[in-house]
């Protein structure tokens, strides 16, 4: 037996603790001491404390960043074992020059694209404010929206985009999409109508996020974008915060330039408390659960799991 055995893995950011129950880490047994951790530490200097004696650090998606400030302060960190098929959250520059590997996960869309309509459908039909008014002794309060004969904007029609599309159309709505590199092919293709940016804001009623975040993209949806929107129209993102400027999204709710937003992302996360978000009435907001199910789960852990037992066999560690 390797006498370096059991490496310690730290699993973060497992907010609803169940990432031991959801997939099989018996594979592990006698080779690891697994470390579960519930709750999200932002302080750099804390994180770091609290990840030094580990080898494995497992990340789920981009809750928490591994900077190279935290990647050079570990020195025991050998793998990092990240849910989903990429992470911008990581720097993969600073791991490699360290040696230390990243391995991913298998992912789907699927659980994103349902909580986009499951957002869209609830604005529309003003469902949190009904239900709140069922649980308080009231009734009736407001007048909703029907979906059928209204524009939805989709921003991005890559796959979580374009499937959104195809179930806009069958609610019989008129789908538009605008990115810098979409053509008419593609959007023909996807069966939604390509239009310019500036379109694609001041006709949508309904507009939904559905880039990938980078530099490129990061604030795309600013001041100007937000005044081309009508003040009955609303903005859904369930992709990242960042892409929207957070100062002017605020300004446009609270001003009524925009009906309002459903949001799923934010640009830190958690979202700070207190913060207007939670707050303003026009505002339907969750907290990033849209890949969040049971079924993606099972994928992000498994796959973890299997990606750690592959890493201890391919380094000579497991025997």
């Amino acid at each position: 037996m390797n006498p370096k055995l059991p490496i310690k893995v730290a699993v973060l950011d497992d907010y609803q603790n169940v990432a031991l129950s959801v997939a099989d880490w018996s594979p592990l047994k006698d080779l690891a001491d697994v470390t579960v951790f519930n709750d999200h530490v932002a302080d750099i200097g804390s994180l770091i404390q609290r990840l030094q004696p580990f080898d494995v650090v497992c990340v789920m998606r981009e809750r928490t960043p591994l900077s190279r400030v935290v990647i050079e302060s570990l020195p025991n960190l050998k793998l990092i074992a990240s849910t989903g098929p990429g992470n911008v959250s990581i720097d993969q520059e600073a791991a490699a020059e360290r040696g230390i590997e990243i391995r991913h996960t298998g992912y789907s869309s699927t659980p994103t694209i349902e909580m986009t309509w499951a957002l869209i459908l609830a604005m529309a039909r003003n469902i949190p404010l009904e239900t709140q008014s069922v649980r308080e002794g009231g009734w009736q309060l407001s007048l909703g929206e029907q979906l059928a004969g209204k524009t939805l904007g989709v921003l991005g029609l890559g796959h979580i985009g374009s499937a959104v599309g195809v179930i806009g159309r069958a609610f019989r709505m008129n789908v538009i999409a605008w990115s810098e590199n979409l053509t008419e092919e593609r959007a023909a293709e996807k069966g939604v109508q390509r239009v310019s940016k500036d379109v694609l804001f001041s006709t949508s009623d309904f507009l939904s996020i559905h880039l990938r975040f980078s530099e490129r993209t990061r604030g795309l949806v600013g001041a100007t974008e937000l005044a081309q929107m009508k003040p009955t129209s609303r903005l859904i993102n369930t992709s990242r915060g960042a892409i929207v400027d957070n100062a002017a999204l605020l300004r446009a709710l609270t001003t009524g330039q925009i009906a309002g937003a459903a949001l799923d992302v934010y640009e830190v996360e958690p979202l700070d408390n207190p913060h207007p978000l939670r707050e303003l009435p026009n505002v339907l907001a969750t907290p990033h659960i849209g890949y969040v199910s049971k079924e993606l789960y099972r994928t992000f852990y498994g796959d973890t799991v299997q990606n750690i037992v592959k890493w201890l066999e391919e380094t000579g560690r497991s025997a």
